[in-house]
């Protein structure tokens, strides 16, 4: 994939319909393709109604940069691209919904370690843990495998984060 090209796909429910609203995406396997899914998303959060500065939406960053990092360290190879997916359902103006956030690599032969990692380089997997309300990963076929993450948005409004600097 040229590295200048990203191609974008997305959809959303006709207008009065509650269908799930998707976005997708795939990016080179680099530290810069990682960076920009983390953008994409939050860009993406913004344009249906949660804003850049609230809790869900860093949150939201998070997740998608970790998942990314880590499609990044162990696909980081020429040809092996990733694709995120962020699927936004059940959210209207006075209701909250879920955020399903998924990353999927070229490398089914490296599944996730049982259990959650301890050591220093799988942190990131705890702070996915932490944050989301579930996660887990898909082997699809035996080349791809995909790491999800499930985060539920807040039901009434959404809380921007106040910046505490002087």
């Amino acid at each position: 994939m040229n590295p200048r090209t990203v191609r974008i796909r997305q959809a959303g429910p006709p207008r009065g319909a509650t269908a799930p609203t998707t976005f997708t995406v795939q990016l080179s396997s680099t530290r810069r393709g990682a960076r920009l899914a983390r953008l994409l998303a939050t860009q993406w959060l913004d344009e249906h109604g949660v804003p850049y500065r609230c809790t869900a939406s860093q949150t939201a960053a998070l997740i998608v940069a970790e998942l990314a990092a880590n499609a990044v360290r162990h696909c980081g190879t020429i040809g092996r691209d990733f694709r995120l997916r962020l699927v936004l359902t059940g959210r209207t103006s006075a209701a909250g919904g879920v955020l399903r956030v998924e990353v999927t690599d070229a490398r089914a032969d490296k599944p996730l370690p049982p259990g959650l990692p301890r050591s220093s380089p799988g942190c990131g997997l705890l702070l996915v843990d932490a944050l989301a309300s579930r996660w887990g990963e898909r082997i699809n076929d035996p080349i791809t495998k995909t790491v999800w993450a499930e985060l539920k948005l807040p039901t009434d409004r959404i809380v921007l984060r106040t910046d505490r600097r002087r």
